[in-house]
C-alpha cells in the first residue's frame, strides 16, 4: 500500500539511496546540499549502514572507491564547488569499472558563488570533468518524488554497468517540500541484487581480485579504453530517458531539465492558452542525451527553444540532435537567477 510523505528533496534523495541497499555514505558539508548528509547520517545509523562526515571532498569521493570496491552501494553528495573536487576520483571510479552513485545539488557558480539554485556544471557533469576518455550517466530530476526515485534506480544502473552514475539536481530541488509516494514495504529494501565476483572481499578458496588504473604494459590501456567505450555505447543505445508533450501539435519546442522545465512547462501551458503551439521536451537523462527524438521532432518544430539557469550549455547538445533542421534560441539566468514563467513566456511569444 503506498502513502504520502512530505519532504523535501533532500531528504527523499537520501531515501531513495536507503530503499535501494545504500549501506555506506560519505560525504563533507556544502550549502544547499546539507540536508542530503544530514539525513544520511540518521538512516545509515538505522539500517546498519556506515556514515562518514570526512574531512574533505577529495577524502569523501576516495572512501567511496573503497567501500565499493568492497562490494557496498556506496554514495557520496555535494554542491558545485565540491563536486569539482571530487572529478579526480569520479574518473578512478570509472576507470576501474566500480559503481557508485554521485550526487550533485548545484548552486551559482562560478568560484564559491552563492548558494542559490543554478544549472551550470553540465558541461562539467555530461562532458566528463574528469581526466581521461569516460563517460557516467547522468540522471536530471524534476521534482522530490523523482529525486527519491531516479536516485533509487541509479544505484541499479551503477552495479548495471559497473560504472559512477551522477544524480544532476539543483537547490531549488534539494530544498523545496513536497508530498511523495512510497511503498512501505520497500523500506530499506536493495531494488536488485547484484552478483559482485570482481569484489575484493578476500580471496580464500579463489583467485585474488586486483583493481587497478595504471595499466603500463603497452597497448594495455589502449584494450581496457576500448572495453571502456563499448560499454558506453551500451549505455547510449539502452538508458536514454526524457519526457515530451504537444510534440504532434507545436510550432515552437521547449527543451529544458530540471527545476527550469517545470517552469517551462507552466510557461509553454501559458502560451498555448494565447494560441501559440507551445509543447515541452524534457531530457530525463543528460547523458546520454535524447539525440534522436531532437533529430525526429525536427522535422516538424520550427523553432527550440532552451531554457536553462546557466550561460546555454545544454544548447550545444540540441543543436546537435537538430542537425541544423530547425532553429535553436535560449533563454537563461546565470549566477543563482531563476527564470521566472513570465519571461520565459515573453520569448515565446517573441519567436511566435
Amino acid at each position: 500500500m503506498k502513502k504520502k510523505i512530505l519532504m523535501c528533496g533532500n531528504d527523499a534523495c537520501g531515501e531513495g539511496a536507503v530503499l535501494a541497499g545504500c549501506r555506506f555514505y560519505a560525504g563533507y558539508p556544502i550549502t544547499p546540499q546539507n540536508e542530503l548528509t544530514s539525513y544520511m547520517s540518521k538512516r545509515m545509523n538505522q539500517t546498519g549502514g556506515v556514515f562518514i562526515q570526512s574531512e574533505s571532498e577529495l577524502a569523501a569521493i576516495n572512501m567511496v572507491f573503497g567501500a565499493s570496491v568492497a562490494g557496498a552501494r556506496a554514495m557520496t553528495s555535494s554542491s558545485s564547488p565540491g563536486i569539482s573536487l571530487k572529478q579526480e576520483g569520479i574518473s578512478y571510479l570509472a576507470a576501474c569499472e566500480l559503481p557508485a552513485v554521485i550526487v550533485n545539488v548545484q548552486r551559482g557558480g562560478p568560484g564559491l558563488g552563492n548558494i542559490a539554485p543554478a544549472q551550470g556544471d553540465y558541461f562539467q557533469a555530461t562532458k566528463g570533468g574528469g581526466h581521461g576518455d569516460y563517460n557516467m550517466i547522468v540522471l536530471a530530476p524534476a521534482s522530490v518524488e523523482e529525486m527519491m526515485t531516479l536516485t533509487y534506480e541509479a544505484f541499479d544502473l551503477a552495479d548495471k554497468y559497473r560504472n559512477p552514475v551522477m544524480i544532476l539536481a539543483d537547490g531549488l530541488l534539494g530544498q523545496m517540500m513536497e508530498p511523495v509516494s512510497v511503498r512501505s514495504s520497500e523500506f530499506g529494501v536493495r531494488s536488485k541484487k547484484y552478483e559482485k565476483p570482481w569484489a575484493l572481499t578476500g580471496c580464500r578458496g579463489r583467485k585474488p581480485n586486483i583493481i587497478r588504473s595504471l595499466l603500463l604494459a603497452e597497448g594495455a590501456l589502449e584494450e581496457h579504453n576500448k572495453k571502456l567505450q563499448e560499454k558506453f555505447g551500451r549505455m547510449r543505445k539502452a538508458e536514454v530517458r526524457y519526457e515530451v508533450s504537444n510534440e504532434k501539435d507545436s510550432d515552437i519546442m521547449l527543451v529544458a531539465y530540471g527545476s527550469c522545465a517545470r517552469i517551462a512547462r507552466a510557461a509553454a501551458e501559458k502560451a498555448r492558452s494565447k494560441g501559440i503551439k507551445a509543447a515541452l521536451l524534457r531530457p530525463i537523462s543528460l547523458w546520454p542525451f535524447p539525440s534522436d527524438i531532437l533529430g525526429e521532432l525536427s522535422g516538424q518544430v520550427k523553432n527550440f527553444l532552451v531554457v536553462e539557469m546557466s550561460a546555454g550549455q545544454m544548447v550545444e547538445d540540441v543543436r546537435l540532435g537538430v542537425e541544423g533542421r530547425a532553429k535553436v534560441d535560449f533563454y537563461g539566468r546565470m549566477g543563482g537567477g531563476i527564470p521566472t514563467g513570465e519571461e520565459i513566456l515573453n520569448k515565446i511569444e517573441a519567436l511566435a
